[in-house]
């Protein structure tokens, strides 16, 4: 049998190479940061990375995690409710419980499994479950999961939200689902006017922190603290592996019986290993740096602005952002490509999206700004940009 399947795979994977939209994976040999390594020894500014508080490479946190390391060990070989937790994921979970204003945490091994973990175990088919178009791809197979119904809304349109929230009044218990910034765009969702809606119609409230926290908000503390919307808000999900130190590890922290109902039925958490020892000493001391000072979120921020402003004056078609993320709009997929490859030969990294990534017709550059890039570095990103816009006519 595998003989006629490989035939299909290897037609497929042509057509993919041949539409120019063959997606290739850069060898690093440094640790992530503004400036990376590659392979063949060359330099390269990485502007494609969720790092945003530039904490991936953070020696303060390295020290945390070769700490834990050597007082809890290397890895923990099984789940929770079998061989037990440490003192590290509690505490853990506490300081993230505090950074969001919450009631309690629940760790995964991703934000994938935080989503896809979420729903089954709270709804059933006699509930209603209200996302939005744009939704992370681990949402959406969250929601597929779980038998409950489903409506979707275009992305931050209230109005087909409240309509949604009109046709699901015929169900017991309603939630609505939405990125607090999403990831293609960079927008942020509208959760004020949601958490008005909810409260109109009666329903629960769930926001995908991943591209928020640490961005969004007076101190970076994501949506909540952007909307004033503390108590309001019933479950958040995230990563630590994006402004959090950049490894891995999600979570869900919400209200105490939904994280409470997760521990007893979520499958991800009861089926897949704790997270290792240096993770959670890393992400403790991650939440230890955030509570002290905020000078590394107010770097980002105004990072953000510089870049922005700049290209905004080249002429770059930009999608609005309030957060790290800045969408240059192409509009074709192989020219993306095209653009993304121009940009490496300059020694500037960033990733070209299309479809199924982004609508068909909205392909682009995704730029994700950090707070480790300094001001030369930037410079040189928005020069490389204007180079390569005029080369390929995207700039007259």
């Amino acid at each position: 049998m595998y003989g006629e399947f490989k035939n299909y795979l290897q037609k497929e994977l042509k057509a993919i190479e041949d539409a120019g939209l063959y997606k290739k994976e850069r060898m690093i040999c440094s640790p992530q940061g503004a400036e990376i390594t590659l392979a063949d020894g060359s330099k390269a500014l990485n502007f494609c990375a969720n790092n945003y508080l530039g904490l991936a490479d953070n020696p303060r946190l390295i020290e945390a995690a070769k700490k834990a390391m050597d007082e809890r060990g290397f890895g923990m070989s099984s789940v929770r409710f079998i061989c037990g937790q440490q003192d590290l994921h509690r505490e853990l979970e506490k300081a993230i419980a505090k950074y969001f204003h919450t009631d309690d945490t629940i760790l995964y091994a991703a934000c994938f499994d935080a989503n896809g973990g979420v729903f089954e175990p709270l709804l059933t088919a006699d509930d209603a479950i209200i996302s939005d178009s744009l939704n992370h791809a681990s949402i959406i197979d969250g929601v597929r999961l779980c038998k409950a119904v489903r409506y979707r809304y275009a992305n931050a349109d209230m109005e087909e939200l409240e309509k949604c929230l009109q046709e699901a009044q015929a169900q017991r218990f309603r939630i609505i689902v939405t990125d607090g910034v999403f990831s293609m765009d960079g927008n942020v969702a509208p959760v004020d006017k949601i958490c008005d809606l909810a409260e109109k119609y009666n329903a629960l409230v769930m926001v995908d922190e991943s591209h928020s926290a640490g961005v969004v908000g007076k101190t970076g503390r994501g949506v909540a603290e952007q909307f004033n919307c503390y108590g309001r808000i019933d479950i958040h999900t995230g990563t630590l592996g994006k402004s959090f130190g950049g490894a891995v590890g999600g979570f869900t922290t919400g209200r105490q019986e939904i994280i409470d109902m997760l521990r007893q039925r979520s499958r991800p958490y009861l089926f897949s290993n704790s997270l290792p020892p240096m993770i959670c000493g890393a992400g403790i001391e991650l939440f230890k740096m955030l509570e002290e000072s905020d000078e590394i979120h107010a770097r980002q921020q105004e990072n953000v602005e510089y870049f922005r402003t700049r290209m905004l004056a080249a002429g770059f078609d930009i999608k609005p952002t309030q957060s790290a993320i800045c969408a240059v709009m192409l509009y074709d997929a192989p020219l993306s490509q095209k653009f993304a490859a121009e940009m490496a030969q300059e020694g500037i990294f960033v990733t070209g999206f299309y479809y199924p990534v982004v609508p068909k017709g909205q392909a682009r550059i995704r730029v994700q700004i950090s707070a480790a890039h300094n001001r030369e570095q930037l410079d040189t990103a928005i020069a490389a940009f204007i180079k390569v816009g005029r080369k390929l006519g995207v700039l007259k």
